[in-house]
């Protein structure tokens, strides 16, 4: 398996009746510290993309600036949940969390238009039949975090969120 590829996704439906502390940390090993690792790899590719490849029509001018956007807006995102709601509903006290799980809620529809964007960035990252291997890689390595944030983001919003709001013991 290479280095960017993304293990097998365990369906929400499995996560459903594990301890939310569990749960818990599943994310924060499966996606958290994967995504502080897969943005700024991302970056420093595009960047190179960018400057080699400036006058390509397909070039994703401004992907680089983009992924760096996000990887500011998913760390504050994260830290949020780290320091906050996860410690509140591995304290069992998630059914008071409506205004911490609503905001993360509003983040994650943030974070799923930035994807979008991404998408309009790279043409829905089909590659230039000319494509370098920079290219290439930096385009597996957005396919793998745009699935890997999608899986993140449902995890939470139908497993995580759901249980603890509901008083499910930690």
């Amino acid at each position: 398996m290479s280095p960017h590829a993304a293990p097998t996704p365990i369906s929400p439906a499995d996560w459903q009746q594990a301890p939310l502390s569990e749960l818990i940390k599943h994310i924060l090993l499966r996606y958290h510290e994967r995504h502080r690792q897969q943005l700024p790899e991302a970056i420093r590719l595009a960047m190179k993309v960018e400057q080699v490849h400036e006058g390509h029509a397909d070039c994703p001018h401004g992907l680089a600036e983009h992924l760096h956007a996000m990887l500011q807006e998913l760390e504050s995102h994260m830290r949020k949940e780290e320091q906050v709601l996860f410690p509140l509903i591995a304290q069992g006290r998630g059914a008071l969390a409506d205004g911490p799980i609503a905001m993360m809620r509003m983040e994650h529809d943030q974070h799923a238009e930035d994807l979008a964007q991404l998408g309009k960035l790279t043409g829905g990252l089909a590659l230039p039949g000319d494509a370098c291997n920079t290219w290439r890689e930096l385009y597996a390595q957005l396919a793998a975090f745009r699935q890997d944030l999608a899986d993140h983001i449902r995890l939470e919003n139908t497993v995580l969120f759901p249980n603890a709001q509901a008083g499910r013991p930690a």
